[in-house]
């Protein structure tokens, strides 16, 4: 059964036909829906700092997923649901999806290969099924900023508490669910540790604020430009280091060291996806203590001495992404946290579809934190 509200023929959608230029507007069908799929219409998007991969180009140069233009860029979106093609569509915590929903959801994931069926680990699906992509051919509309988008019938779904404003969901929905389900695998953060948090970017900022509401003794926040390391301090940093006051890889490390009594900290997080951050983070951890790596994304190659891992008994975890549930618990956090966090400070500039170049450039020079995009904006 399919149930529809009143739906154009058409969507507005910003467009990726080149690596690195401006992005156009164009008119996409609305597509026919497969069973189990859904149609949303978006309420807000969020630029992440992979849409800035994706349209520079260099997640595809860098054999992380291959981008074939044109693509609709864009996986951080909340959604209204206005069309589905089936009446019993359930969501992740329970409940059945119904007409007018708020809701977020996953990538598309086939259930069946052996990460998702055998290892319970469907972020790292064989067939997995992306939002941000070619916009060719049906379904089309596949990414975020787009007026509306095509939910996968494989797509888990998980509706959005009533007190969670859209553009927080949207961030949630990759953002921050990809920390909750780094923390999970970081494991336990005791009261009397040191964490280290490498890029005050949305990744680090919300990783600085699980780190607040775990209890850890002392929170050091690594990065620039300024407004994002206030921001920090606001969500709990205990300690500040400037890239720009510390230009060099040495002197962070020394500042570290001598802010944990020389030892080093129990645990160092790498958001920041800077090429040297990895070798640079290797000196930040403390013997016996853990590295947690989830901001690497890019085809950068770096030299390390793997003896250090060996010799000081380093646990190094890498994260990738999130499974449904992590979703949900980024639902659940930024519903129960908004007294605590200011999740609107995350926020900065709004744009249109017809603004969205200017916005993934903001996010490249680091001038945005995280930009909205509203597809009701109008190029005036």
């Amino acid at each position: 059964m399919t149930a529809n509200f009143d739906i154009p023929a058409t969507s507005r959608a910003a467009v990726i036909t080149e690596f690195g230029a401006d992005l156009e507007v164009r008119e996409l069908p609305i597509p026919d829906l497969e069973p189990g799929a859904l149609l949303v219409r978006i309420e807000a998007a969020t630029v992440c700092g992979s849409d800035v991969h994706v349209w520079d180009g260099s997640l595809h140069a860098g054999g992380v997923r291959p981008i074939v233009p044109p693509v609709v860029p864009g996986h951080e979106m909340t959604g209204v649901v206005v069309s589905m093609a089936g009446d019993d569509i359930g969501y992740t915590g329970g409940g059945r999806v119904a007409m007018g929903d708020r809701i977020v959801f996953t990538q598309g994931r086939c259930g069946t290969c052996y990460h998702c069926a055998v290892a319970g680990q469907p972020n790292l699906c064989s067939h997995r099924r992306n939002y941000g992509d070619n916009c060719d051919n049906h379904p089309y509309l596949v990414g975020g900023f787009a007026e509306y988008c095509y939910v996968y019938p494989s797509s888990r779904k998980i509706k959005v508490p009533d007190d969670v404003a859209p553009e927080w969901a949207s961030a949630g929905s990759c953002a921050l669910r990809t920390v909750i389900a780094a923390y999970e695998r970081l494991g336990r953060i005791e009261p009397w540790q040191t964490v280290v948090i490498q890029g005050p970017g949305p990744l680090g900022l919300f990783a600085t604020a699980l780190a607040k509401r775990s209890g850890a003794a002392r929170i050091i926040v690594i990065g620039a430009p300024a407004a994002r390391l206030e921001l920090a301090r606001e969500w709990g940093a205990t300690d500040l280091i400037s890239v720009d006051d510390a230009p060099d890889a040495e002197t962070r490390v020394s500042t570290v060291r001598e802010l944990t009594g020389g030892n080093g900290a129990e645990i160092v997080q790498e958001w920041s996806g800077a090429g040297s951050a990895f070798a640079e983070g290797l000196d930040m951890v403390r013997r016996g203590g853990r590295f947690l790596v989830g901001g690497q994304v890019g085809p950068h190659h770096v030299t390390i001495q793997p003896a250090k891992i060996m010799k000081n008994h380093l646990d190094i975890i890498g994260s990738m992404s999130a499974d449904d549930s992590h979703y949900w618990k980024a639902m659940q956090f930024l519903s129960q946290a908004k007294q605590e966090f200011d999740f609107d400070r995350l926020m900065t500039t709004r744009y249109g579809l017809h603004d969205v170049t200017a916005a993934l450039r903001g996010m490249q020079n680091l001038s945005e934190i995280k930009p909205v995009i509203d597809p009701r904006l109008l190029a005036s």
